[in-house]
């Protein structure tokens, strides 16, 4: 059974997207309507722009959900017997999938980034990933400290990215390299994604996902926040919501795609992360990853 994957924030590079807006009409299409819905060219931004300029949050998340979407709506032979993706990348595979709209889900995915960016405004906050310890320490030391620290992304095993306030995450970062870690990596983001010091930009998000229409997806979505299988619109728009604040559960969730049967990964966008990812959590499936149409 075949499975479309698609990556979130940190996968995005200059010339991402530009060689599907220079071979494909319909490509280019999409990419000019994402312009105008954004009200400025994200596409010179994706094109030709610095990392800096790439790292903006109003850029970063809906360029590389543009990249994802365009591409796989492209491909010819695309027949998906579930999808995933990886936190922002979730909106991408609904999209994928029929479960929203192209502009709905663009103007969601906007919305989240600005909602996102005055969260991370409002107190200092970071994240940093545990390399090398099992999930069950990473979470009882969380736990442990004083201050807001929580599990964020559980990665791949031994894999397992943390996030909060400044002190707490440096102080967790102490105690578990103290408790064996092999490396503990600050990462260079706005703030504590997937905690609840997200609470804000949830609220926000929540008014724009309840006036935005969604539908049945063409085959069951593995969603973030309980890694399992849904098809229903009422469910699915719930745990996007609830995503915001809560971890990332990718390896429950490409455990769980094995178990229902997929034997076949591509992941569709911009870099190979998730590629990656999954050859550790699954290493008896095949996985691809793709950034362009195929010749």
């Amino acid at each position: 059974m075949k499975a479309y994957v698609f990556p979130g924030q940190g996968a995005q590079f200059t010339g991402m997207g530009q060689n599907l807006y220079e071979k494909s009409p319909a490509a280019k299409s999409m990419f000019e309507k994402a312009n105008e819905i954004l009200g400025f060219r994200i596409t010179d931004v994706m094109f030709s722009g610095t990392a800096e300029e790439l790292r903006q949050t109003k850029v970063t998340q809906p360029a590389v959900f543009l990249h994802s979407v365009i591409l796989v709506k492209n491909l010819t032979d695309f027949k998906p017997d579930m999808t995933a993706g990886h936190s922002l990348g979730e909106f991408s595979a609904l999209a994928a999938s029929g479960a929203l709209e192209f502009e709905d889900a663009l103007r969601l995915v906007s919305k989240r980034a600005y909602a996102m960016q005055k969260a991370c405004e409002k107190k200092p906050s970071t994240m940093a990933a545990v390399i090398g310890l099992d999930d069950k320490t990473v979470e009882d030391i969380c736990a442990r400290v004083e201050g807001l620290v929580v599990p964020a992304n559980y990665n791949c095993g031994g894999q397992v990215v943390i996030s909060g306030e400044v002190e707490a995450v440096k102080k967790a970062g102490e105690l578990l390299s103290a408790a064996g870690a092999k490396k503990v990596v600050p990462l260079a983001v706005g703030g504590a994604f997937h905690s609840p010091m997200m609470e804000p930009a949830r609220v926000e998000l929540a008014e724009a996902i309840e006036k935005t229409s969604f539908h049945s997806p063409v085959c069951p979505v593995y969603q973030n926040v309980d890694a399992l299988p849904h098809t229903d619109p009422e469910e699915i728009k719930s745990n996007l919501l609830k995503q915001l604040t809560s971890p990332v559960k990718w390896t429950q969730s490409v455990n769980n795609m094995v178990s229902g049967g997929a034997d076949d990964f591509l992941e569709v966008g911009p870099g190979h992360v998730l590629k990656g990812l999954i050859s550790r959590i699954a290493p008896g499936v095949s996985v691809n990853s793709i950034q362009d149409l195929p010749e």
